[in-house]
């Protein structure tokens, strides 16, 4: 009786360790007979090291299966614990190594663990990406370069840029932004540097031409294949604007310079009218003395009745001859 309990004991804990021991085994076998043996202990020493094991086993499989045999587990369990994706690693190197684009496991974990997505990476070196320049966030209100020709006309430019994934520099290279940015100032560039903007609207390739020789990829994550104006319309005429503008404010300086000099001539004028006043005044002055010193003359005995009755004589005659003369201004004289 004893012997038959301890034989059912022995089978519960028989089937209670390959309940448990299932899932590993299953995995084992998957693996056996894929051709890519993984230790049956390797597997549960990855679950109590708090693994995945499923996921290690599918990207050893797939990694095995795709011709990448030197990935070995180690390696995808250390790029697990340090915060990686395992599989997206996996299938991106396999897509590379199909496209004939080199990664090792090395780059493409240092790639992923900086943060970019590998898988999109290289799915852009196989299939390149398009960039609107500038970005086209409202699809209702367009954004455009601005650049303005040496004849002062304005022009807006909207731009694609061609872009396929430079894996080598994709770890501590330049992202989206900076080739938008580099791209921006390179139209800018070669539209200032157009004599007119009729060259421009007339050979928009030679805008392409100038900003793609100028390596605007260089220390960035992407490689340049093309750059293609999309539209070209004309702005406003700066030139013409800033002429205007300039020739205003030269009209408002000599305004001002005519206002100054009117105001230092109407100051001269007064001072000339209040200096005649002066003189005047002096001349009122200078005649109140004639009949005092004729008063002296009399005392002293120098001028005579008959003198100052031939004076009278003289000026009377004088008076007379101005009347007949200018008998207006007479008239105001005497008023």
């Amino acid at each position: 009786m004893e012997f038959y309990f301890l034989i059912v004991f022995l089978a519960i804990v028989l089937i209670i360790l390959l309940s448990i021991l299932g899932k590993f085994i299953s995995l084992w076998f998957q693996a056996f007979v894929s051709g890519t043996p993984i230790p049956l202990f390797g597997i549960i020493g990855m679950s109590l090291r708090k693994i995945p094991p499923r996921i290690i086993v599918t990207a050893r499989i797939n990694s095995y299966k795709a011709g990448l045999k030197n990935i070995s587990v180690a390696d995808l369990e250390t790029h697990y614990l340090a915060g990686g994706h395992v599989m997206n690693v996996v299938e991106s190197m396999i897509a590379a190594d199909k496209a004939n684009i080199p990664l090792d496991w090395r780059r493409a974990t240092a790639i992923d663990l900086a943060g970019r997505n590998i898988k999109e990476a290289v799915q852009t070196s196989v299939y390149p990406k398009v960039i609107d320049c500038p970005p086209q966030v409202n699809k209702s209100h367009a954004e455009y370069i601005v650049g303005v020709a040496k004849d002062g006309v304005q022009l807006l430019v909207r731009c694609r840029v061609t872009v396929r994934t430079n894996i080598a520099q994709l770890v501590g290279g330049a992202t989206e932004e900076t080739i938008i940015a580099r791209v921006g100032e390179g139209i800018v560039s070669a539209i200032g540097a157009s004599d007119t903007h009729l060259q421009v609207l007339e050979s928009p390739q030679r805008i392409s031409k100038a900003v793609l020789d100028k390596g605007l990829d260089a220390q960035t994550a992407f490689e340049i294949l093309s750059i293609d104006i999309v539209e070209c319309i004309l702005g406003e005429n700066i030139g013409a604007k800033l002429r205007a503008d300039r020739a205003e404010s030269d009209k408002r300086i000599a305004q001002a310079k005519a206002e100054e000099r009117r105001a230092m001539a109407v100051a001269m004028e007064q001072e000339n009218k209040a200096k005649v006043k002066d003189m005047e005044a002096k001349l009122i002055e200078a005649q109140s003395l004639v009949p005092q010193a004729m008063a002296e003359a009399f005392r002293t005995g120098k001028m005579g009745i008959m003198d100052y009755q031939r004076i009278q004589n003289i000026q009377a005659d004088t008076d007379m001859r101005n009347a007949i003369a200018r008998p207006d201004e007479l008239d105001k004289k005497k008023q």
